[in-house]
């Protein structure tokens, strides 16, 4: 069952609440609702990990939990999908997300150099950070909502199969 592995490999409540750097949260993290792992939480933390996640934006963990909390999504799970973004997979996801928003506005390409360097894109973030916001909203918002609508049907699915185990069993056992 997803709850049972979920739970296996998620820190405990009472750990991430000791966390310093969340302390500023206070009371929030006490909400029971942040820590339950039932469909509607889980898909909402889906939602908003992965939308937040293909945002170029620095602190995504932060703005996630920020989030989460008032949306009563599963902290640990939105918090920790950010890292779908990290520093091997980012530059390919942002690329892919700026050719997105090129073909979505119309616009011409930037000519990528063969050595990447923060000169080159001080001289060009004028130029390529229209696309590549328009790209990452959308493409995050899609992500989002196929990672909410995802887990709603597979837990759905999982929950179902399970009770068609059990009504064999019970059926055998009579």
């Amino acid at each position: 069952m997803p709850r049972r592995f979920l739970k296996r490999h998620m820190p405990s409540p009472e750990r991430i609440k000791q966390t310093k750097s969340l302390r500023f949260m206070g009371s929030m993290l006490h909400d029971p609702n942040l820590w339950h792992l039932n469909r509607h939480s889980v898909a909402r933390a889906m939602a908003i990990g992965l939308f937040v996640a293909l945002l170029p934006l620095p602190m995504q963990m932060l703005i996630s939990a920020s989030i989460a909390v008032p949306a009563r999504a599963n902290l640990p799970i939105s918090v920790g999908l950010v890292w779908l973004t990290n520093p091997v997979t980012m530059p390919m996801i942002f690329f892919a997300e700026y050719k997105f928003g090129t073909l979505l506005m119309g616009a011409s390409e930037r000519i990528m150099p063969m050595e990447f360097s923060m000169g080159w894109l001080m001289n060009e973030i004028h130029h390529i950070w229209q696309p590549l916001m328009l790209g990452s909203v959308l493409l995050g918002a899609i992500t989002g909502i196929a990672g909410y609508a995802g887990t709603m049907l597979y837990w759905r699915i999982w929950v179902g199969r399970n009770w068609q185990k059990r009504k064999l069993r019970r059926r055998r056992q009579n």
